[in-house]
């Protein structure tokens, strides 16, 4: 029913657009309607053909496929977006029949230029963003202690080794006590991951790397993604806590919106969080639910991701409405939570108007002086 559903809305997308190009003045004859007609079904089954062939080990194949099927899928949902606000400026050509051909071209013209940027911000670097946590809870002795957040990378037949490489390399050039991620390490196959565990066996910190498991782990098989985590030397928390330093507890969960999804009932967040010491404590939790439960049970950070802060403007209005914790720092209670934006892309490398993020975290027992 759920594949049903994806491509039902995906061939829907597909012959709106058509149907709004159909007539245009520049693209109104036999030949060009024909054009049309084999691109977009070429377009159309780019993405699907490309993940069945990645499915059944024809990566070779699969890769340029893949790349231009999700770069698709980026330029068409921007194209349904600003070709649907030109069509309720114009009563969908009724009211303005004269002008709605006019607004159409603007549209995509406009569309392609948003995705042009788009594809600039999502193969960029990711950027460092530094946040500062003061809590009284954290020891004297761990002032000024450095954890770099990761999540969401989607390491596949897009994001490769190269740009692991380059990931990694930014990561320890910052000089973490602890790296923490904060799940979707794997994007849907965990083999793929598997043979890039020289490169995230580069990724280390005097206190360990910290990951819990994202939606994408269970999409792609729960405990082979957790293996592959565990054999890139990570110490994946499932539903549990581990003390980092003395008087400094991290904690962390298996993703939460794909329990939901798997009908998973049981209660994670006291079970990690219970029986803890006193000190500071860190909650990883790919997706920004539970929050308000986090804070009371005691957590002073918590650290998600899984949004992407939607990814592509203004996708980002519609993931707020099952995330009301999209993107950046909030306080709640007495804890703060902080989602990154992703070090990664899902589907097409393309991100507007921000890039990914690598999150540099230093953590205060008290406020410093500016």
């Amino acid at each position: 029913m759920f594949l049903i559903v994806v491509l039902s809305i995906w061939s829907a997308m597909h012959t709106y657009v058509l149907a709004r190009w159909w007539r245009l003045p520049w693209l109104d004859s036999p030949l060009l309607h024909r054009a049309l007609l084999v691109g977009f079904a070429v377009l159309w089954l780019a993405y699907p053909l490309a993940r069945i062939l990645e499915r059944r080990g024809h990566t070779a194949l699969a890769h340029p496929i893949e790349w231009a099927g999700a770069a698709w899928l980026g330029v068409l949902f921007l194209l349904v977006i600003w070709l649907l606000l030109a069509d309720l400026v114009t009563g969908f050509g009724w009211l303005a029949p004269r002008l709605a051909p006019v607004a159409r071209t603007l549209a995509t013209a406009v569309a392609l230029v948003l995705a042009a940027v788009a594809l600039v911000q999502g193969t960029r670097a990711p950027v460092v963003e530094e946040v500062t946590v003061v809590s009284p809870r954290l020891p004297a002795a761990h002032d000024g202690l450095r954890l770099v957040q990761l999540s969401d990378l989607h390491v596949g037949a897009l994001l490769n080794s190269r740009w692991l490489r380059s990931v990694v390399a930014q990561v320890q050039s910052l000089q973490p006590d602890a790296v923490v991620i904060t799940g979707d390490l794997v994007d849907g196959n965990a083999r793929r991951v598997a043979e890039v565990l020289p490169e995230l066996r580069a990724l280390q910190a005097p206190l360990g790397v910290w990951a819990v498991t994202g939606n994408h782990e269970y999409y792609a098989g729960l405990e082979a993604s957790v293996r592959v985590l565990e054999q890139a030397g990570f110490r994946v928390l499932r539903d549990e806590w581990a003390e980092l330093v003395p008087g400094v507890v991290v904690a962390g969960v298996d993703d939460l919106t794909a329990r939901r999804q798997f009908g998973d009932a049981r209660d994670p967040v006291p079970a990690a969080l219970s029986g803890r010491p006193a000190g500071f404590t860190v909650f990883l939790s790919h997706s920004p639910w539970r929050v308000e439960e986090t804070a009371a049970a005691g957590a002073d950070l918590m650290l998600s991701g899984h949004t992407h802060a939607g990814q592509i403007w203004p996708f980002g209005y519609l993931t707020g409405l099952q995330y009301p914790y999209l993107e950046g720092r909030y306080t709640v209670k007495e804890m703060t939570l902080y989602v990154s934006r992703g070090t990664g892309t899902w589907g097409p490398r393309m991100r507007l108007p921000r890039p990914a993020e690598i999150t540099l975290l230093t953590l205060r027992s008290t406020p410093q002086p500016r």
